[in-house]
């Protein structure tokens, strides 16, 4: 029976984490499969629930954390070490940056068989300066020497790690999208909407606009910001905007909100129904997104975005920025309206044009699940990469 020790960087709420579960929980029974990796940080959602729903335990790396400390990263890579001489892994496959770093080195360090990184998003772009940046290009050049095979969520990311930065030839590099449970985005919608919406005091006649994720200065809500307040200003349509999750930079978004004259909330002190309404996290997204008219996304990058996928999933149709692989995962023209990271007048008056438009909300919503279902199920991802797996141990 194969085996593969799992390595994510840390379980926080995001797509790594679900991509990491279903394929622990769904790949065929003749793979043997240990899921290990670090601690969310303190303004992040615990994710843990997503392994308990699914009947998973994973062995937390309290040492593996997102900044760089060379003590505790080489006490991390250790414990990783200690893991695989006890496992006996045939395929060690790491998910994100941390944990490619130091899973990769282990285990190659220990001759695994086989090695495999999943890039989720990458920190070429946005995240660094230029001299970091190269840095950690370097980096990566070095780590892709010791891979089996590199995992790209989209053919864009796969164009960035092969031509842009040059981290490792395109034979390297298999493209294997992500895959979720999308099902509970269908189920009872309409019970879900009003649930969701009478929590929050949305009226009828009120166009709810959501943007779901960390509050860091990757996500760029500054731009969200100032599309909400363009809104504000160039129409008459009644609407409220929320914030749902939380993060390093959420003081300053606040701020900056108060700066551009828009009434806030937090709901989680105060039930004001302002403009803008800070959340929090909420877990039961299927129930924020039925209770929305329009999902929001405004990143500097993004590999590729569980949100967009759900919005879609629900219904609903999207305004994002055009980084990463977003036009991967979305009809731009369809089922998202598009527009560039610092054009905040832009992405106000795609807003402005959704939000007055009950029916274009309609058409966009109606294309979005047959889109996602085909391509972003769990079964097809299980399927992919069991295939993958198959072939690289074959050889």
């Amino acid at each position: 029976m194969p085996r593969v020790l799992r390595i994510i960087n840390r379980f926080n709420l995001g797509g790594p984490t679900y991509n990491a579960a279903y394929l622990t929980k769904y790949l065929p029974q003749e793979y043997e499969t240990m899921l290990i990796g670090g601690k969310e940080e303190e303004s992040e959602a615990n994710s843990h629930y997503i392994l308990d729903n699914l009947g998973l335990e994973a062995n937390i790396i309290p040492e593996m954390q997102r900044s760089i400390n060379p003590r505790r990263d080489m006490q991390a890579m250790n414990k990783i070490k200690e893991i695989i001489r006890t496992f006996k892994p045939d395929i060690v496959h790491t998910h994100a940056s941390k944990a490619g770093a130091l899973g990769r080195r282990a285990a190659s360090r220990l001759k695994v068989p086989v090695i495999i990184h999943t890039f989720h998003g990458h920190v070429f772009d946005a995240y660094f300066s230029g001299v970091k940046s190269q840095m950690y290009q370097m980096i990566e050049r070095n780590l892709a020497k010791k891979s089996t095979k590199i995992i790209a969520l989209s053919e864009i990311q796969k164009h960035d790690l092969v031509s842009k930065y040059k981290i490792c030839p395109a034979s390297k590099v298999e493209i294997i999208q992500l895959g979720f449970d999308l099902n509970r985005f269908r189920e009872n919608k309409e019970e879900k909407r009003l649930e969701f919406r009478t929590a929050y005091g949305i009226k009828k006649d009120e166009i709810a606009i959501g943007i779901i994720g960390r509050v860091v200065p990757i996500k760029n809500h500054e731009l969200f910001l100032k599309g909400i307040a363009w809104l504000k200003a160039n129409s008459k349509i009644k609407f409220r905007a929320f914030i749902i999750g939380d993060g390093e930079s959420r003081p300053q978004t606040e701020q900056l909100a108060r700066e551009l004259g828009l009434d806030v909330a937090d709901s989680l002190k105060e039930k004001h129904n302002a403009t803008l309404t800070f959340t929090s996290w909420i877990k039961d997204i299927d129930c924020v997104n039925a209770g929305m008219d329009i999902i929001a996304l405004s990143s500097l990058n993004e590999g590729t975005p569980v949100s967009l996928i759900e919005a879609q999933a629900s219904g609903k149709p999207v305004v994002t920025t055009r980084v990463g692989g977003i036009e991967n995962i979305v009809l731009p023209g369809e089922t998202a309206l598009l527009s560039d990271t610092g054009d905040a007048e832009t992405f106000g008056s795609n807003l402005k044009l959704l939000a007055e438009s009950p029916n274009m909300r309609e058409v966009f919503g109606s294309r979005g699940w047959p889109f996602v279902r085909e391509k972003f199920h769990y079964t097809r991802l299980v399927s992919d990469m069991a295939g993958l797996y198959d072939r690289l141990l074959r050889q």
